[in-house]
């Protein structure tokens, strides 16, 4: 009997000691490594070609919604407005055909009561004066519907201009300026890079044993590279793929993360960790 003790007793730690590990080793945990873009990254070009005439933009400048950023040449649109606004805003004919509406409105109406009551104006001057009454009325609304064309022709005028200038979508950092004053551009070229850094995302890949507790709404910590001497951030899981890539077998991840105060650079290394059991450990 005394032998049997010492072995149960080494029996009943040995159990004890794999419940602990067991225990323990959710604890432990997979790195996996991506890299952290810009949530906003704005390529920013132009819709119509022309000179460039002005440029109040520098890399590495910090921008606001609305900015103007580039001009080009917009001599000839400038005076198309201004005729256009000229033309639209003489109000001088509309005001006469107004005033002539007003005064025939008068005779008509006081000599139909004559006419009506006694009888003493002819058929034919009241037949003339209708007819004069409605052709003014309808040369006033001609005259309305013609100043309604000029006011869409002036903002025409004025959206034409408009394109000429570049102006910031958003804020954020310049990180490209291509064009100089002076320069012919093209539409649809690629002129600046506009990064707003006050929203990231991280991307990274996990196997498919990992997928399960990686569902979108979840929040997670994310590190960063030593040398980006960034502080820890909480994530929040905005992606999951729904297909796995045929090489790997790896499913790729989506976490945002916010930055405010752009303590955290775009382009770094970020980290996440995974449980191993989780990520599908021995």
């Amino acid at each position: 009997m005394s032998l049997l003790r010492p072995r149960a007793r080494l029996t009943l730690s040995a159990a004890l000691a794999g419940a602990l590990c067991a225990a323990a080793l959710p604890a432990l945990a997979t790195e996996y490594v991506g890299l952290v873009h810009p949530k906003n990254e704005l390529t920013l070009s132009m819709g119509v070609p022309g000179v460039v005439a002005r440029l109040d933009a520098r890399p590495g400048q910090a921008v606001r919604a609305g900015q103007t950023l580039m001009v080009l040449d917009d001599r000839m649109q400038a005076l198309e407005v201004s005729r256009r606004q000229v033309v639209y805003e003489d109000n001088s004919e509309l005001n006469a055909a107004r005033d002539r509406v007003r005064v025939l409105q008068g005779m008509y109406d006081s000599t139909r009561r004559v006419f009506d009551s006694t009888g003493s104006i002819s058929r034919d001057e009241m037949g003339k004066l209708e007819v004069e009454y409605s052709g003014a009325r309808a040369r006033l609304e001609q005259l309305q519907a013609q100043k309604r064309r000029e006011k869409v022709e002036y903002d025409s005028a004025l959206q034409e201009r408009a394109l000429r200038a570049l102006n910031a979508p958003r804020g954020g950092v310049l990180t490209r300026v291509e064009p100089k004053a002076g320069e012919w551009i093209k539409p649809g070229e690629a002129l600046m890079v506009l990064v707003d850094a006050s929203q990231l995302y991280l991307t990274t890949n996990v196997p498919l044993s990992a997928v399960p507790g990686l569902k979108a709404g979840r929040e997670i910590g994310v590190r960063f590279e030593d040398a980006a001497g960034s502080a820890p951030a909480k994530g929040r899981v905005t992606y999951v793929s729904s297909v796995a890539d045929a090489a790997s077998g790896l499913v790729e991840v989506r976490v945002d993360v916010p930055n405010p105060g752009l303590r955290i650079r775009p382009g770094i290394k970020g980290m996440i960790d995974l449980p191993l059991r989780q990520a599908g450990a021995n």
